[in-house]
């Protein structure tokens, strides 16, 4: 199992991957990728503006297109087409350095579209916003099948992801078919909460996903005794960290390890693995809300668990692709090895006999979906059948 590579670098195909599998069209992708193969040819930095050109060009077609459906009642039509139009917008966007022209601009139209879409489609997703200590974290809430109150997952980001993003993973459709809610957040440092409040990374997770507990055991149909919380890539740091310091969760998954990220930022100043984005090191400034690299440093000194997965005391599964270029495999063990007081600790790599073994199964979703959504349904009560 492999990466689908149509270009030169790791980065550029990374992007075209997460498209497929976030519900992406293959001719509409190839249509995209084909006029800036020689673009991508200076690395994953230089030609980010002709891979934005593109993709947001797709983009603004499919918009205009479902405004055509929409005009002849079409609402389901036209709303498959603005999620395929936001999704495109958004790996765009994503593509992007920190203030690059036309970024801004291409961020938002993603939104509308995805917004316009879920009204179309009556698709079982909320906008909501819950409260934190300065401003507010944008959030999708999916309600699972069944009734009365229900097992809920909070579901975060990782370092260049998006609740849109988190939503396209799948996962919480597959949670909602066993019964479980989801709640996919844009926490600090990601998404909204960057983009349009300026709101940095708190690597102490427990402050914010303590908020959204909050704000779930408010909600007439979630059962407050069984939440529980997963995050994909950097969201392995976030959500064993949030998980070990919230004892209101009742389970916690990671799709990724990212057990010591610090270390991580030293191996990459060395060459050392993949970056997840173009113009990475400006981006983790911006996300980190560093003026410099000495200040990103001395802020991501937090980004290292070692010493805090003590303090999970409720099931945990680690996930983890055996061919990780990102993120060394080593550090999914680090983090299973430590959860000593879990009173069932799980670890699942994931191998080419199944698929999913590149960075939080950039190759083949399907598996690390389904494992963790299973995981939560043993874990929180749903149901796998």
């Amino acid at each position: 199992m492999a990466l689908y590579s149509p270009f030169p670098n790791y980065i550029w195909n990374l992007s075209v991957a997460i498209a497929l599998e976030s519900g992406g069209q293959i001719g509409e992708i190839v249509d995209m990728c084909q006029p800036i193969i020689d673009a991508a040819a200076g690395g994953g930095d230089a030609g980010t503006p002709a891979f934005m050109k593109q993709w947001a060009t797709m983009g603004d077609k499919l918009v205009e297109l479902a405004a055509e459906d929409e005009a002849k009642g079409r609402g389901f039509s036209a709303s498959a087409k603005l999620e395929r139009a936001s999704l495109y917008l958004m790996v765009a966007e994503r593509m992007q350095g920190h203030g690059a022209p036309g970024r801004a601009e291409t961020y938002a139209r993603a939104l509308a579209a995805f917004e316009k879409s879920t009204a179309l489609g009556s698709i079982n997703r909320e906008r909501v916003e819950i409260p934190l200590a300065t401003g507010t974290m944008p959030a999708l809430y999916t309600r699972g099948q069944g009734e009365g109150p229900r097992p809920v997952v909070v579901y975060c980001n990782g370092l260049d992801s998006c609740k849109e993003l988190l939503y396209w993973s799948r996962l919480p459709e597959a949670l909602a078919q066993r019964g479980i809610s989801t709640l996919c957040v844009d926490q600090p440092g990601s998404g909204e909460a960057l983009r349009l409040q300026n709101l940095p990374v708190d690597p102490h997770s427990e402050n914010w996903a303590s908020k959204a507990v909050d704000w779930l055991e408010t909600q007439s149909d979630v059962d407050p005794k069984r939440i529980g919380m997963t995050g994909i890539s950097l969201g392995g740091h976030f959500a064993p960290r949030a998980v070990a310091y919230e004892p209101r969760f009742a389970s916690g998954a990671c799709w990724g390890a990212n057990h010591n990220w610090r270390e991580v930022q030293d191996k990459r100043m060395k060459r050392e693995g993949e970056n997840p984005v173009p113009h990475y090191w400006a981006h983790v400034m911006w996300a980190f809300g560093a003026e410099s690299m000495e200040e990103f440093l001395e802020k991501s000194d937090a980004m290292n668990l070692n010493g805090h997965m003590g303090g999970v005391k409720v099931p945990f599964l680690v996930t983890h692709g055996a061919d990780d270029r990102q993120i060394s495999v080593s550090y999914a063990h680090d983090c299973y090895d430590q959860l000593v007081n879990s009173p069932r600790r799980e670890l699942k790599i994931f191998t080419a006999r199944e698929g999913g073994v590149e960075h939080v199964g950039a190759d083949n979703m399907a598996y690390g979906r389904d494992y963790i959504a299973d995981w939560f349904a043993e874990t929180l009560g749903g149901r796998t059948a």
